[in-house]
């Protein structure tokens, strides 16, 4: 590991004035910076810790919806009473991933910062152009069986990693950030990237810029709402894919819904066309899968992900049933 500078921030102001320099790294829960450290993926001159930032709170709006502020722990956001009971998919999601240490540690803001598993990218003997621009993308030609069917490019061709990501692209999240130039909200859906030309970069953050806090819309029939991943092993593992879906639903028909997909793309997957086709339709098995094979129309699998179709098929099907029912299983 390389040397480097730790400084603790003392207020968001401090820790903005510490980020002096590109070659900076924020540190909160560290449960993905510090591996990174470690495989020398990341390799800053300094540190700032903002753990212990007034960042905390999971608040009510007036409107109704949540503010979750950036340092809250993954653990507490999980047990939250009122996400539990407003938007229990987010609670899902949380409880779906990783483990309760890493839980316990790990922040709401770092959770949208994941960086991806592809195998590639943390294996520094071999080109990525994630790790390392320009070098090529060894997961094209390599092993195929984690990457991205949506919206991959000939630079890169990973899939975004967090499970929390998923119920706040349905919901329309809406990320706060600061920096030098001022505050900003960035619409959930404009806050990761699409690889593209330059997948070293996955979000629109700019170079310093902190996350605050998250803002969760009201949503009432987000009460029915269900997160599922299926993955290689029952826990510790990251999704092959995934599926966060709420759903309002009256006189056997869908009045409105939201579809978030992972283990698809670069970024966590909203399935707009699916959501489209299903507005104001009969809630059968049948409507679901015609709407979803809509909406995966749009993949590009490789000969070893290709399996993730059918895959998700089934467990979007399966997950709008158990809604559409109201069991879930």
């Amino acid at each position: 590991m390389k040397d480097f500078e730790y400084v603790r921030a003392t207020t968001v102001s401090d820790a903005l004035a510490q980020h002096e320099r590109e070659t900076t790294a924020y540190l909160a829960g560290g449960t993905n910076l510090v591996d990174h450290l470690r495989l020398g993926i990341r390799r800053p001159d300094r540190i700032v810790d903002i753990s212990r930032l007034d960042l905390g709170g999971i608040e009510e709006t007036p409107d109704g919806g949540l503010r979750v502020g950036a340092n809250v722990r993954n653990a507490d956001l999980a047990m939250s009473p009122l996400v539990r009971q407003r938007f229990p998919f987010v609670s899902q999601a949380l409880l779906a991933g990783a483990s309760g240490q890493i839980r316990a540690m790990a922040s709401t803001g770092g959770n949208l910062l994941q960086r991806t598993r592809c195998v590639y990218f943390q294996d520094r003997s071999t080109p990525c152009n994630k790790r390392e621009p320009g070098s090529g993308c060894s997961a094209i030609d390599g092993f195929g069986k984690y990457n991205a069917l949506i919206g991959q490019s000939d630079q890169c061709v990973a899939v975004h990693p967090s499970d929390l990501c998923l119920p706040f692209a349905a919901l329309d999240a809406v990320v706060h950030v600061t920096g030098r130039s001022g505050d900003r909200a960035i619409p959930f859906a404009e806050f990761h990237r699409l690889p593209g030309d330059d997948p070293s970069r996955d979000t629109n953050l700019e170079p310093g810029e902190l996350i605050v806090a998250i803002e969760i819309p009201p949503l009432p029939w987000a009460t029915r709402s269900r997160y599922r991943k299926v993955r290689d092993r029952a826990s510790y593992a990251f999704a092959l894919v995934s599926v966060a879906a709420a759903l309002d639903i009256a006189d056997g028909h869908v009045q409105d819904l939201r579809l978030a997909l992972g283990g698809v793309s670069h970024k966590p997957y909203r399935a707009y066309l699916a959501e489209e086709q299903l507005r104001g339709r009969p809630a059968t098995a049948e409507v679901f899968e015609v709407a979803i094979d809509a909406e995966l129309a749009a993949a590009h699998p490789g000969g070893e992900n290709a399996y993730k179709l059918p895959m998700l098929r089934r467990t979007v099907v399966a997950v709008l049933q158990e809604l559409a029912e109201g069991a879930v299983r």
